[in-house]
């Protein structure tokens, strides 16, 4: 009887140990936000946690258990470390050397790198925690093939497969939904983005029209924004540098049951810098909840809110540039802008091969500025005479919606992706006509009245409509096959306020502009991590509205298209320690919007009849061991006049076969990364940046050569039990203290220049804490 009971009890405890199980959740460790598909393995077992991060995996005994995803650095646990009955959180940390990630922008769906055939690139969260940027551009300057433009306090430009230009060519996003309409463009929208709630960006260079429409033409940028965190999750840092520049970041959220919130935003204050009359105060915030009906259907809301209100110096000639003399000719010219956006979309998995997503959005939007480019200067036989200026006030509101159903089939391994977009946004414009004083012998303005004469007062009616749909094949199972294409309508419903004695335009019209927009594209994977990519694209860009109705606009304008035809490839190599990535595109431009700089130093759109846009996109990614990264990345381009001309002085001067202004033929950056893993939680980066010479004139009469800068990043994390979730980071930009222009414009006085910081030094401080 004896050996029986003790048989029992070791069958007992036998089947119980078996029956065990080891449960916890798996989280960024940067966003603290729960990781869904991650892949668990212990022994013969593998486990994917589900929406919630969360995961349960059989014990197997001593052991180890594996933890990996796509982007993420792997992570092995040995349970022998574990106490009995304790969930297990695990925190991953985002890869600096991603071979193929995660992305969403190719197709508004999740999927690898490797199943889109664009040129594509993502800036995850560890770099965008590491770089500490003040401004979007010390982050999308790391890209290969992006230039942004620095104009100062968050303003800027752009140049993505196109010379430096503040035209519509460029799309920008926030979770997939532009963060303008189609019409109302503006070169600086970004400074309408909470970058503090930014994890993560997506680029995606050349023409993106086919799924997104109008403008996604240089390229579109997509800001994916924060979410709740797993459990609770708080961050505020304080950082300031040499020049005045004081900013506090504060952010935080929790998830409880079936309800997540994340809220965050900054702060941040400028006065007398480095620059004269150059003072600015930015506030942003967002924040995003998320409700789980069940495992299979979600609501996410979102809203942002940015205020800016800036001083604007203008640009500086030859002279006051090459002396390092920042003063400013004015102290009047400013710019504020109030925007806010909000969002509702409701998510449903019908099941694992078919879902759907309808989001609706609102916008509000005020920019109110005297500007310092339309100051301009009249002359007469040479001799100045006087000078005007103008004060100006643009809204809109808009009321969106966005729906997108997914199904995958069996035939052929397909899917088939199709929506519809609507964006009802109704505007209104007024300018007034200023007289400016002007002291001639110190080239300095004084001071201005404001004549109450309006030059333009108008509403437009402003409706998009679009369908588009996606298809994927995949005959065999290398090849991967993606035709695109979406309709859009553009409708303009124009009311002029002023009197037709006061105008020479016309009181009411109507435009209406029709585009498709196709694409073929085709990835051939060639296996341990090779494989080649082509693809067909068009763009399109309808006039803004701004080019059509305003009374400053001389000519009228026509719709512009281009077509893109692209190759490329990447590979990993050096036991996946190496990544490289290749891009050759050439666009054709189609009656291109232009800005012609006109004698009094104000731009003027005109068509070109054609241009042409080739070149070559690389990016290499190299970590011999885990401390230790180095990057390079560039572009060499041509962009060229084929069909273009203006009228000087009464001649009509062609630019035929000449390179387009503000064109550089290269632009490069590289950074290496220290870790050490002796040192945990310290990190140091020195970055390199190159800009090559450019013609700054149409005739190719007038070059500027471009620059070097060298920027070094330190940090460190402190891990130490008691003061564990510190940071503390110091930046140095333009380390050599270089002299240089971000552009560079001319006209037929001179040429004008936007300078660009010298040596900045931040310091900063941060405390994070979460719990699961």
């Amino acid at each position: 009887m004896k050996s029986y009971f003790i048989l029992f009890i070791f069958l007992f405890f036998s089947i119980a140990a078996k029956s065990q199980t080891i449960q916890g959740s798996v989280t960024d460790a940067v966003t603290h936000e729960p990781l869904s598909g991650v892949s668990i393995t212990a022994a013969n077992t593998t486990v994917y946690t589900n929406a919630k991060g969360l995961f349960n995996v059989p014990a197997a005994g001593n052991a180890v258990i594996k933890f990996s995803m796509v982007g993420y650095i792997p992570q092995t646990i040995n349970p022998a470390n574990l106490k009995p009955g304790d969930p297990l959180n695990i925190s991953l940390t985002p890869s600096s050397v991603d071979l193929q990630p995660v992305i969403v922008s190719a197709s508004r769906e999740g999927q690898a790198r490797q199943d889109a055939p664009m040129a594509i690139s993502k800036i995850n969260s560890i770099q965008i925690q590491d770089t500490k940027a003040t401004a979007l551009y010390q982050l999308l300057n790391k890209v290969a093939g992006v230039y942004m433009v620095n104009l100062g306090n968050e303003q800027h430009t752009m140049a993505i497969r196109q010379p430096i230009t503040y035209n519509a060519l460029y799309l920008y996003m926030e979770d997939g939904v532009p963060i303008r309409p189609t019409g109302i463009f503006n070169h600086n929208s970004l400074y309408e983005i909470n970058m503090s709630g930014v994890k993560d960006i997506e680029v995606i260079k050349g023409p993106a029209s086919s799924l997104y429409g109008s403008n996604a033409i240089g390229g579109a940028i997509n800001f994916i924004t924060q979410g709740p965190p797993a459990g609770h999750a708080a961050n505020v840092s304080l950082q300031g540098d040499n020049y005045h520049y004081r900013r506090i970041d504060a952010d935080g959220g929790f998830t409880k049951g079936k309800f997540g919130l994340y809220l965050g935003g900054y702060v941040a204050h400028q006065k007398d810098s480095w620059q004269d009359y150059s003072d600015f105060d930015k506030y942003s915030a967002n924040f995003k909840t998320t409700y789980d009906f069940d495992s299979k259907t979600k609501l996410t809301t979102t809203a942002a809110y940015n205020y800016l209100n800036t001083q604007t110096p203008g640009s500086l000639d030859a002279a006051h540039f090459y002396n390092r003399s920042y003063g400013s000719n004015n102290r009047f010219t400013y710019r504020r802008v109030e925007a806010f956006r909000a969002s509702t979309t409701l998510q449903h998995a019908w099941s694992d091969k078919s879902n759907t997503f309808l989001t609706l959005f609102y916008r509000n939007n005020t920019t109110a500025q005297l500007p310092s480019y339309y100051i301009s200067d009249v002359r007469v036989a040479g001799v100045y005479t006087s000078s005007n200026g103008q004060v100006n006030d643009q809204r809109f509101n808009s009321y969106g919606l966005l729906a997108q159903h997914r199904i995958d089939f069996n035939f052929l391994h397909s899917r088939l992706i199709a929506g519809i977009y609507m964006d009802d946004s109704p505007s209104s414009y007024y300018a007034q006509y200023l007289t400016i004083n002007k002291d001639v012998a110190n080239n300095y303005y004084t001071g201005f009245t404001n004549t109450g004469t309006y030059i333009d007062d108008y509403r437009i009616k402003l409706f998009n409509t679009a369908a588009y749909t996606q298809y994927q094949i995949n005959p065999v199972e290398p090849l991967r096959i993606v035709f695109g294409l979406r309709y859009d309508r553009v409708h303009y419903d124009f009311n002029n306020g002023l009197p037709a004695s006061n105008t020479k335009y016309k009181q009411q019209e109507t435009n209406d502009f029709n585009i498709l927009a196709p694409k073929l594209g085709l990835t051939y994977d060639l296996g341990n991590n090779k494989g080649l990519y082509a693809n067909y694209s068009v763009g399109f860009q309808p006039p803004e509205t701004s080019g059509l109705y305003s009374s400053r606009q001389l000519s009228p304008l026509k719709q512009a298209t281009f077509s893109n035809y692209e190759v490329g490839g990447w590979l990993s190599a050096l036991d996946k320690k190496m990544y490289f990535e290749l891009s050759l595109y050439d666009m054709e431009g189609h009656n291109e919007i232009i800005s012609q700089l006109l004698p009094d130093n104000t731009t003027q759109n005109q068509n070109a009849g054609a241009t042409r846009h080739r070149g070559i996109e690389y990016s290499l990614t190299y970590a011999p061991v885990n401390s230790l990264s180095f990057r390079f990345g560039g572009t060499n381009a041509k962009h060229t006049y084929i069909d273009y001309s203006e009228i000087v002085n009464g001649t009509n001067i062609s630019y035929n076969g000449k390179t387009m202004n503000n064109a550089p033929t290269w632009i490069a950056t590289s950074e290496v990364t220290y870790k050490p893993d002796y040192f945990k939680g310290f990190r140091i980066a020195a970055e390199w940046q190159h800009l090559d010479g450019y013609f700054t004139n149409p005739a190719n009469t007038k070059t500027y050569s471009g620059y070097n800068i060298y920027n070094l990043r330190m940090g460190y994390n402190f891990n130490d039990k008691f003061i564990k979730g510190a940071g503390i980071w110091f930046n140095v930009l333009n380390l050599t203290n270089a002299l240089y222009a971000t552009t560079v414009t001319s006209n037929q006085y001179g040429d004008t220049y936007n300078a660009a910081p010298p040596r900045v030094v931040t310091l900063g401080i941060s405390y994070s804490f979460s719990k699961y």
